[in-house]
């Protein structure tokens, strides 16, 4: 995949080829294993539910008979088209007219965002799109534990440095801090506004718990793995990502 089609992408800039490099590695990271993770299915059909920019598709289009990249906000998927319609077997849809059966679903940094009962109904779809045999592969950052307190540091730095958007990122008071830290709940920053699919709320990803997302999937599928990024050894405590790959349970068929 050409680098200069990558780094056209939003969050590509953002992450990937940020000047950080510890934000770069940490995403890069990222990447790696979700291209290891769908390898296991290719020539298969691949949906990255929640696409964003598109770089997760772009970088494994090759791979598969057929890749969808889907998303909520219908702006980005035009800028999809444009920039990755070109790309052979590959194309761009909402969400919410996603059908069919999918060996290999996807969705990264997507459900941290959500909103409780639109968090339930993503896993829902998910379950009900990956086709029997096939695999779900989910991704959420970890904003809970000790991790966050290095996470916050590494973000306030590259406010200073005035890259992406991490000079607006959520701020935590001393006592929330240490809640977090400790495991403990602090209350969710709820954004709201107008766009052109109408009006819309979405958390940040203060005061997320990857454990909630853990327990829902876990009661619509199986999950068979768990893995954390960047440095998997550590487990929860000093990483930013945490993985998930799931199976259909028979009761979802």
């Amino acid at each position: 995949m050409n680098d200069d089609i990558l780094r056209s992408g939003d969050y590509a800039r953002k992450q990937i080829y940020c000047p950080s490099r510890m934000v770069a590695w940490s995403h890069g990271s990222r990447f790696e294993l979700a291209r290891k993770l769908v390898a296991a299915r290719t020539g298969g059909r691949l949906l990255d539910y929640g696409c964003g920019d598109g770089t997760f598709v772009a970088m494994v289009h090759q791979d598969f008979a057929e890749t969808l990249g889907a998303d909520v906000d219908r702006g980005q998927l035009r800028e999809c088209a444009v920039r990755l319609g070109h790309l052979p077997r590959l194309r761009f849809a909402m969400t919410k007219d996603v059908t069919g059966h999918w060996d290999v679903v996807t969705c990264m940094e997507v459900l941290e965002h959500c909103l409780e009962d639109e968090r339930r109904r993503v896993i829902g779809d998910l379950a009900r799109l990956v086709a029997p045999g096939g695999i779900v592969v989910i991704s959420v950052p970890i904003e809970v534990g000790p991790s966050l307190a290095g996470k916050q540091f590494f973000r306030a730095l590259a406010g200073m440095r005035g890259l992406g958007d991490y000079a607006h990122r959520e701020r935590y008071t001393p006592i929330e801090m240490i809640r977090s830290v400790f495991g403990a709940a602090v209350p969710r920053q709820r954004i709201e506004g107008d766009g052109p699919e109408g009006r819309y709320a979405y958390y940040g990803h203060k005061g997320f718990d990857f454990r909630d997302v853990e327990r829902e999937l876990a009661e619509r599928m199986r999950i068979v793995r768990r893995m954390f990024t960047p440095l998997p050894i550590f487990g929860r405590l000093l990483n930013s990502q945490v993985w998930f790959v799931a199976q259909p349970s028979s009761t979802d068929r």
